[in-house]
């Protein structure tokens, strides 16, 4: 790599660098670009993700574990644990830090769901291109 940028900066006749210092200032700032939006921009978005999905985290939830183990979490003891019972046996309870859950899943409220199917404004109806009408209006 380091050949080729040589050979593509140098000049034909003389063997000086062409571009100089401007030309490696650009490189160097052309590749810590790429790595900011490859590397380090991805990685706080997927960290702000976690720490959302950890913040949500209440009593009731079922969580899954990065080993993979399907449970309910039952009682928070403190910022960073929280106990997680495993299958049915009530026996099973793991203390476990926050963060080992990857996933979480709220139960369902049907209370909760009837009052955003309220709140919802209905649909407008279809608009169809050019102002024909739609075939399933037709029939």
């Amino acid at each position: 790599m380091n050949m080729l940028l040589a050979v593509l900066t140098t000049d034909a006749g003389t063997g000086a660098l062409a571009g100089g210092i401007p030309m490696l200032i650009f490189y160097v700032v052309i590749i810590g670009a790429l790595m900011y939006f490859m590397i380090i921009r991805p990685q706080k978005k997927q960290q702000k993700q976690q720490d959302e999905l950890m913040n949500s985290l209440e009593i009731g939830d079922s969580v899954c574990t990065t080993g993979g183990f399907y449970g309910v979490v039952i009682d928070k003891v403190d910022e960073n644990v929280v106990i997680v019972e495993f299958g049915n046996n009530k026996n099973c309870r793991i203390p476990m830090k926050k963060t080992a859950i990857v996933e979480v899943e709220k139960p369902y409220d049907p209370n909760k769901a009837a009052k955003e199917a309220a709140s919802t404004t209905p649909e407008e109806p279809k608009k169809s291109l050019f102002g024909k009408k739609d075939k399933d209006e037709l029939k």
